[in-house]
């Protein structure tokens, strides 16, 4: 049975998630990822079950929605993952903390600089591995994490997982974007008129010529 057989409602046309890249994985299978792993390609790469994906976003757009979300702090050190962050956080009033984390942010009180020490609500990550820092320090003092997870992840300190191609800037921005809209949804914030607005293309991390920010949109 192949993933179009398996279609059910989802926040997107399932084909919008597979063009985006989405459901592909890497070549490593890890065992904490096993649950979301639709099956192995022919050419050994994993491909993931976007309708847990599809499932996970869900569940973590209710749990963010419930905090106050200046209080969530959203992290990526990866270039494709910096510019959605960011869009994310712009849109919904979480607060991005982008690039190089710098270490002591949410655990050392004296720290200064461009970053503050800050006492999040929620960390939300879009790599475990390139966000280690992040995720160690966030589960040192007890803050509850949600993770973008590829195949090749593990999920320790990862209190709630969103199995995803966490690496392609087309998923990336996938990604994000359904976050938003959910969110935004959940909070009672969406409008027709806002969500024919927010579009994924806001989302994407730009090639060149920098896509309009949702904030000309009427954000």
């Amino acid at each position: 049975m192949s993933l179009l057989e398996t279609e059910g409602e989802l926040l997107a046309p399932l084909e919008d998630y597979l063009k985006a890249g989405v459901h592909i994985g890497t070549s490593s299978g890890m065992k904490s990822m096993e649950w979301a792993i639709y099956r192995t390609r022919s050419d050994g790469l994993y491909v993931l079950d976007v309708h847990k994906t599809d499932e996970r976003i869900r569940t973590a757009a209710k749990f963010l929605a419930r905090q106050n979300i200046n209080q969530v702090v959203v992290c990526s050190v990866r270039a494709y993952g910096i510019f959605p962050v960011e869009m994310f956080c712009k849109v919904t009033g979480a607060v991005p903390i982008t690039g190089r984390f710098i270490p002591g942010i949410f655990t050392n009180p004296n720290i200064k600089g461009r970053y503050h020490y800050l006492e999040p609500s929620t960390v939300l990550i879009s790599d475990p591995h390139f966000d280690r820092q992040a995720l160690k320090e966030a589960a040192r003092v007890g803050i509850p994490v949600i993770s973008l997870v590829d195949t090749d992840n593990v999920t320790k300190y990862i209190d709630l997982a969103i199995p995803c191609n966490n690496k392609g800037r087309n998923s990336l921005a996938m990604i994000f974007w359904l976050l938003t809209k959910e969110v935004l949804k959940e909070k009672g914030e969406l409008t027709p008129e806002r969500d024919a607005q927010l579009r994924v293309e806001y989302f994407r991390a730009p090639r060149g010529r920098r896509p309009t920010p949702a904030s000309d949109a009427g954000y």
